[in-house]
């Protein structure tokens, strides 16, 4: 689902940038890379080539070595509070309740006051289906509800670009299924633009509309997959021979990219 024109300039790209720690080795070299709005853009590859750098870099939490990175015209620090970064653990406060772990950021960021942000609070935990559950703490819900407040926290400061670094890979397949199929269901009401790590193909191919392979050491774009399957996507599209077949190509691609030696690990 791309959302806007292809003439529209891009909401997140990447220009021949590098990535390096000290004098250490290049992480990311020569990524080239643009998202528009309303692109769902999963990253998969091997380990250590670079996706949740990839991550950062958008965020502004690390900065480049070389080229460019432009997030709706503006650099990437100067972009933050169109970003939010949805982390592996939800990082949910246990002295406080659900409610108020989802206020956290309108707080710090003094977005809305009151009755708005108790508003917002509402509506965010509704969308994740935890309205019952406001007031518990986190040590009374289970993985996947707290990965849903996580979830909720981020929405509630309607994000242009949401992040998210493997924010499933710790649940159950019958979990991860669920909160995919309601991430998508918030996407549809909000719009926002992802970036989404994950190790699982099927994963990838479910959400996406954009799947980028990145080769490692150092990390570098080996291929786009384009995702044209219909949204919105249910248990049924898991079950059509389009989804199944594009989750054995993009496997296969992935465990080919996985067997290339370092120096010949780019396009």
């Amino acid at each position: 689902m791309n959302l806007v024109s292809a003439s529209a300039p891009p909401i997140v790209e990447f220009k021949d940038v590098v990535k390096r720690y000290g004098r250490g080795p290049n992480i990311l070299e020569n990524i080239n890379l643009r998202a528009d709005q309303g692109d769902f853009v999963s990253l998969i590859g091997p380990s250590g080539c670079g996706k949740s750098t990839i991550l950062k870099l958008i965020s502004g939490l690390s900065p480049i070595s070389d080229g460019s990175i432009v997030i709706d015209g503006m650099k990437p620090v100067d972009a933050r509070e169109e970003v939010f970064f949805v982390f592996q653990e939800p990082t949910l406060m246990p002295w406080l309740t659900i409610k108020e772990n989802v206020a956290i950021p309108m707080k710090l960021s003094g977005q809305h006051n009151g009755q708005k942000r108790d508003q917002i609070v509402a509506e965010s935990l509704a969308l994740v289906g935890l309205t019952e559950r406001a007031d518990y703490y986190p040590r009374q819900l289970s993985g996947g509800q707290k990965m849903r407040v996580s979830i909720a926290r981020a929405v509630s400061t309607s994000p242009k670009i949401l992040l998210m670094d493997e924010p499933f890979g710790a649940l159950d397949e019958m979990t991860r299924d669920h909160l995919n199929e309601e991430l998508l269901a918030i996407r549809q009401k909000q719009q926002w633009t992802a970036f989404f790590v994950t190790h699982s193909v099927a994963e990838s191919v479910f959400l996406s509309n954009r799947i980028i392979v990145l080769s490692a050491n150092p990390g570098r774009i080996h291929s786009e997959i384009r995702v044209d399957l219909p949204y919105p996507r249910t248990e049924e599209t898991r079950l059509s021979p389009a989804y199944q077949k594009l989750v054995g190509e993009v496997s296969a691609l992935l465990r080919s990219v996985e067997r290339l030696k370092p120096a010949a690990a780019h396009v």
